[in-house]
């Protein structure tokens, strides 16, 4: 027992970090979109692990690496920002939250992971995370008490509801990629359990019927193939696949509606729908705004302020959401859905450039490490950023996730 709470104490840290993930699934209960601050548990757990970071940090330990410094441009792009908003105040919801998951989370993760098992603790909670999520939004999809599509509540969203339709499918996502990278590095029965797994967290992935995290997920996964070598894991994806091709359409859970969904990425284009057709117009007018205040933006958290001053008179005033929690309701479009128009739009060029040096020095650390798992967390993130933005509980997840990574990017813990 004395073994076992040792343990725990030196594990504390990151048993933070793994709890702001874990702690991201519990229900949300009716919640409204337009509220300027929504404080959850999960984010109560984050400020006690960024709290634990500061104090590790003022006792001199660890010494912070080099390439930590990659945070710097992030935190002056979004003050300087904030400072020239012409809504100081309005902004400031919105700067903390910036800082909060792009600077402070991800600094601590990276403070507080020491060893490869706090790593693993931090990964495993993840999965765990995609776990549960999963198997509510199954359950939503057999017994139709997800999220209105088509008129049926079929939409797996998990504990998130239809207020954060893309939440189930962000978590599920990070915990697949997880897995998948396992099965491609492991051997033996651990390499069955992980491919396993990763089949089973396609299906909810299908049944969310997100196609902005289908096409990120396909790129993240060849990614990782080309990292690995394809000519090995190419029986890897066949098995997985066709495990969750069977799951998924051999039980007939919901396929005719995966179908449309599915033909509906190709004429998106051609015959936009009206979701698509509204996603258009807000990038139109978050180019707009960048266009009126190009070096720092119209300042955090003001697109929604200043959307309809240069919104086309196409764009619908809401969309539609349903659920057995939350109702039918009227849910305004705050964001373009697309996280680097927000950020042109919201922190002009600065903003965007700081944003894009942070992700490409990843990408580039990362590449020169044979990192399977973070190579595939990064694409899938930056690819699904063209289709989506932050917003609720799954952004700490992300934040945490982008911790790991940049703890892996630095060589932040021993080996």
């Amino acid at each position: 027992m004395r073994d076992l709470l040792s343990t725990t104490l030196a594990r504390g840290p990151s048993l933070l970090a793994a709890l702001t993930v874990l702690l991201t699934c519990l229900p949300s209960g009716q919640g409204n979109p337009g509220a300027a601050v929504h404080v959850t548990m999960a984010d109560v757990a984050s400020a006690a692990l960024i709290a634990v970071a500061a104090a590790c940090l003022a006792g001199g330990r660890p010494r912070l690496p080099q390439r930590a410094l990659v945070l710097a441009p992030l935190a002056l792009a979004v003050t300087a920002a904030t400072l020239t908003s012409a809504d100081a105040l309005t902004s400031m919801p919105g700067y903390l939250r910036y800082l909060q998951v792009f600077v402070l989370i991800p600094l601590a993760v990276l403070v507080t992971l020491r060893e490869k098992e706090d790593a693993w603790l931090v990964g495993g909670a993840l999965v765990a995370a995609a776990a549960v999520q999963g198997a509510v939004g199954c359950y939503q999809a057999l017994t139709a008490t997800g999220a209105s599509y088509g008129g049926e509540r079929v939409r797996a969203v998990g504990t998130f509801g239809a207020l954060d339709v893309m939440g189930m499918a962000t978590v599920v996502s990070y915990g697949l990629i997880i897995l998948f990278a396992l099965g491609l590095t492991l051997r033996g029965r651990p390499r069955i359990a992980a491919l396993a797994g990763s089949g089973l967290l396609a299906v909810p992935l299908v049944l969310s019927l997100s196609r902005g995290t289908w096409l990120a997920l396909l790129c993240a996964v060849l990614v990782m193939l080309v990292r690995y070598g394809a000519r090995s894991a190419a029986r890897v994806v066949l098995v997985a696949s066709a495990g969750a091709v069977v799951l998924v359409f051999g039980f007939g859970v919901g396929s005719d509606t995966i179908g449309q969904r599915l033909a509906s990425i190709t004429s998106s284009i051609s015959q936009p729908d009206q979701s698509v057709s509204d996603r258009y117009s807000l990038w139109q007018t978050a180019g707009a705004m960048w266009q009126h205040h190009p070096l720092t933006g119209v300042g955090p958290r003001r697109f929604a302020e200043l959307r309809d001053s240069y919104a086309p008179t196409r764009l619908s005033s809401g969309s539609d959401t349903d659920d057995p929690v939350n109702g039918f309701q009227r849910q305004p479009l705050l964001s373009p859905h697309n996280m680097y128009l927000l950020v042109l739009s919201e922190q002009g060029v600065l903003g965007l450039a700081a944003f894009v040096f942070f992700f490409g020095a990843l990408l580039l650390w990362t590449s020169m490490r044979r990192g399977v798992v973070v190579a595939g967390l990064l694409t899938w993130q930056m690819v699904d950023f063209a289709y989506s933005d932050i917003g609720g509980a799954p952004t700490l997840v992300m934040a945490v996730m982008l911790g790991l990574a940049l703890t892996w990017a630095t060589d932040g813990w021993p080996r």
